[in-house]
């Protein structure tokens, strides 16, 4: 998958909601960094790191000692990061625009791979994922997060909202994404002898002042359009949805439950 073939897009716009859904989803990852108790001078690649938000808070855990390899499809997002490093004066950071099918990434070498939001728009899962376990030094750590795209709701229940869960899972079908891709994770794992250590589903919730429900707003206000463009939902079923997100967002006791996202790691064999 290159840039041009991101289903959210690569832009400034969209630079700033990933910045924003780092804010709100950030302290799940780094729970997760925590049970796989990531050490200082460990070697981390993060595959498809975007801006590298996820990036930055891994050099945190692995300090001066440690190596961040982030590897992203999009020279904006490389860009963007490469300034951010510069002003930090960061000096072990390395920059890889590439996918983990194409780069040439090192045999045996990383203490842990991690990859957020990525795996389900990949066009073969396994493929990427064996990429991934050949570069893991013996003993090293694979984790995902990624979706069963389950659980959306908001209440009061009724409106046109309800067919928005039907409408994303088409809408991620529609790049060749799959929306239930955490449920494949555990067989790949299996078939390839990487012990799954960490299964863990995720579910925020929270009303119209809460920052998961900001989160779902900015989703909702570029890509409900998108899905009526793509016929995906007709015109008028985007309108309504959309009218329906509106009043919630205007009513007090309205709570927004988000998809589930599962935290998932492997270790691979010694």
């Amino acid at each position: 998958m290159n840039e041009s073939e991101y289903l959210l897009g690569v832009n400034q716009a969209e630079l700033e909601r990933l910045r924003f859904q780092h804010a709100v989803w950030g302290h799940v990852t780094q729970n997760f960094f925590k049970r796989i108790n990531i050490q200082l001078g460990w070697k981390c690649l993060d595959v498809g790191a975007g801006p590298g938000f996820v990036a930055m808070d891994l050099r945190e855990r692995v300090g001066e000692r440690g190596e961040i390899t982030v590897l992203e499809p999009s020279k904006f997002y490389l860009d963007w990061f490469k300034e951010e490093v510069e002003k930090r004066y960061w000096n072990n950071i390395t920059f890889v625009n590439g996918t983990a099918e194409t780069a040439h990434l090192p045999d045996r070498y990383y203490d842990f791979i991690f990859s957020r939001w990525v795996i389900g728009f990949v066009p073969d899962p396994e493929k990427f994922l064996a990429r991934l376990f050949n570069s893991l030094r013996p003993g090293g750590i694979i984790a995902l997060q990624d979706y069963i795209y389950e659980g959306l709701s908001l209440f009061p229940r009724g409106g046109a909202f309800e067919g928005m869960a039907d409408a994303i899972r088409a809408y991620w079908r529609s790049a060749d994404g799959d929306p239930y891709i955490a449920a494949r994770i555990p067989v790949i794992f299996k078939k390839h002898k990487v012990r799954l250590i960490d299964y863990t589903p995720n579910v925020l919730a929270g009303g119209p002042e809460s920052g998961v429900m900001e989160w779902a707003h900015r989703f909702f206000t570029t890509h409900i359009q998108v899905m009526a463009d793509k016929s995906i939902i007709t015109q008028q079923e985007g309108d309504a949805m959309w009218r329906d997100w509106l009043e919630h967002r205007t009513n007090p006791d309205t709570i927004f439950v988000s998809p589930i996202v599962f935290d998932m790691a492997g270790v691979v064999p010694e």
